[in-house]
């Protein structure tokens, strides 16, 4: 039997992975590392560096990288259409993972695959686990939980995540795009936002807190109304892409400052 633990490991910095991922790395007998092509090849050297720095014992332990399904994106304008293409997509990974189990496990054990912040948090590693049986490998599934970037965030600009006894709505650029401000939340959280749907908003009395590659050496931090900065952020967000080839962003807006 394989059991398959999901290990948040937070935003890219080693001082946030818990001691409690810490001690089921430490019990993996396998760790599948995902490659996501040149463009993203930080997301695995830190998964590289995690492995040498936490494992105590990393000759005996199996670590296996491999080159990550690509998604077809041609479809993605239309909601139906990019929800069957996540799905073949995921029905893909998932068969990647179950050749690799049985591979390097073919009597069963412990597999370890190392989630970017947290597996509930838009990550969709618990879904694809979903579909192992279907491609006939069979596994116990483990939770360990992550910092996530939306922690990162409110941490590193000294805020709340919430207005005093008011919800709060995350959501995604796509979303914010379509339906604009939520209207029962007094502050909203942006992630996998391909880039300004909050310019789609009234400027005048909103305020937003952003940040890019959160915990990592080149996390930048922009805040402000949305009159006054949203223009930088954009015109930042492009050249920040433009230097490392990809970039992970999130940000949080409110009708009010949260302090």
């Amino acid at each position: 039997m394989i059991t398959l633990s999901l290990i948040g490991i937070g935003t890219g910095n080693l001082d946030h992975v818990t001691l409690a991922a810490v001690r089921v790395l430490n019990n993996a007998d396998l760790i599948l590392l995902p490659r996501k092509g040149e463009a993203k090849s930080d997301l695995i050297d830190l998964r590289r560096l995690l492995c040498e720095r936490l494992l105590e014992a990393p000759v005996t332990t199996q670590i296996v990288e491999f080159d990550l399904p690509s998604r077809d994106g041609r479809n993605d304008g239309v909601r139906d259409n990019y929800l069957g293409t996540v799905d073949d997509w995921h029905a893909a990974i998932a068969n990647v993972w179950a050749q690799l189990m049985e591979e390097h496990l073919p009597n069963g054990g412990q597999v370890g695959m190392l989630v970017w912040g947290d597996p509930s948090l838009y990550d969709s590693s618990l879904r694809i686990t979903q579909r192992l049986s279907a491609v006939g490998k069979q596994v116990d599934v483990e939770v360990v939980p992550g910092i996530t970037s939306l922690q990162v965030l409110t941490a590193e600009h000294k805020i709340p995540l919430n207005a005093l006894a008011e919800p709060v709505h995350i959501t995604t650029g796509r979303r914010l795009r379509e339906r604009g401000w939520p209207s029962d939340a007094a502050t909203v959280a942006v992630m996998l936002d391909s880039g300004g749907a909050f310019t789609t908003l009234p400027q005048a009395d909103t305020y937003i807190w952003w940040g890019a590659y959160l915990g990592m050496d080149k996390q930048c931090l922009i805040k402000g109304r949305l009159s006054e900065v949203g223009d930088q952020i954009v015109q930042r967000r492009a050249e920040l892409r433009d230097t490392h080839g990809w970039i992970m962003d999130i940000y949080l807006l409110a009708r009010q400052p949260l302090l």
